[in-house]
């Protein structure tokens, strides 16, 4: 017996409000059934027809991740199933070193796999000072892409082969040109911006929603707000130490099987800090994520 559920990407999202590609290619208005929730640009949903071109959204199928940020109040999600990371970040003004780290912890505790731009490599003048702020992540293997997103035919050359049949999310802090390089993607992003905010009645609201785009190469660009916080209130302690990679080989060394990584004697990850194979700023990093996981627990 056919299902009476259509099987949908979800390509937008805003407020209670999603569009939905079916696999005839037409995208939909969807609302979610009831009270349900939690529903992410990227997720596979299951979609019930209500008239020609709207739906309701009756169940989220299983994904292979989700990346959000939380603090004590609200959650934001990012987006679901996603391939890699792409962060962009700029010489001027001066990006936070902080933020681009939990950004990075919260890709790598999911096994999403980052890969950093640095936009606006033309402002000599800061961009070596950006390039040492840089060094310790590209330490980890994390591939920094220096670019001119004003320069789009340069901009698709470079990040093509990067973004060819994966699902990439684009993140960035504001001001870090951002919606730059996504109109050198995708040249008709602003339009699709203006069919989604036309359908949705919604004026010019929905540049603050999570938009997904297929590339005119192959592949697909999700691109999301720019943000000033990230919380990650939402991990656990192990949570937290699956988003340090560098940590892994020296954990093993740990004298003690709970090892909290800061202060316990025969600690492997304090001897590879001592040593200078782990570097003084991200075990800082993970010092204070691991006491706003702790300040949060005994509340």
């Amino acid at each position: 017996m056919t299902s009476k559920y259509i099987s949908g990407l979800v390509t937008a999202a805003h407020g209670r409000h999603y569009f939905v590609e079916l696999p005839d290619g037409q995208t939909i208005k969807c609302f979610p059934r009831g009270k349900k929730a939690g529903i992410a640009v990227g997720d596979q949903v299951d979609v019930l027809m209500q008239g020609k071109d709207e739906g309701s959204i009756e169940g989220v199928q299983e994904r292979r991740n989700l990346l959000y940020r939380s603090d004590d109040f609200r959650t934001k999600q990012f987006a679901a199933n996603i391939d890699q990371l792409l962060i962009v970040v700029a010489p001027e003004p001066a990006y936070s070193e902080d933020l681009l780290g939990r950004a990075l912890v919260a890709a790598w505790s999911v096994d999403i796999k980052p890969v950093i731009i640095l936009n606006k490599a033309d402002l000599g003048t800061h961009l070596e000072r950006a390039r040492k702020k840089l060094a310790p992540i590209a330490a980890l293997g994390v591939p920094i892409l220096e670019m001119v997103a004003l320069e789009p035919e340069q901009t698709r050359q470079t990040l093509d082969p990067w973004l060819a049949n994966k699902r990439t999310l684009l993140l960035g802090q504001s001001g870090m040109g951002k919606s730059t390089l996504l109109n050198a993607l995708v040249p008709d992003a602003g339009a699709l911006t203006q069919e989604y905010s036309v359908a949705l009645g919604a004026g010019r609201h929905t540049t603050t929603s999570t938009r997904l785009y297929h590339l005119p190469n192959s592949g697909d660009l999700i691109d999301s707000p720019g943000f000033q916080a990230f919380g990650l209130s939402h991990m656990t302690q192990e949570d937290i130490a699956h988003g340090f990679p560098d940590f892994r080989e020296a954990v093993e060394s740990c004298r003690f099987y709970n090892c909290t990584h800061r202060h316990e004697p025969g600690c492997g990850v304090l001897a590879a800090i001592e040593a200078g194979t782990i570097h003084p700023e991200r075990h800082a990093l993970y010092q204070r994520l691991l006491a706003e996981h702790e300040n949060k627990s005994r509340y």
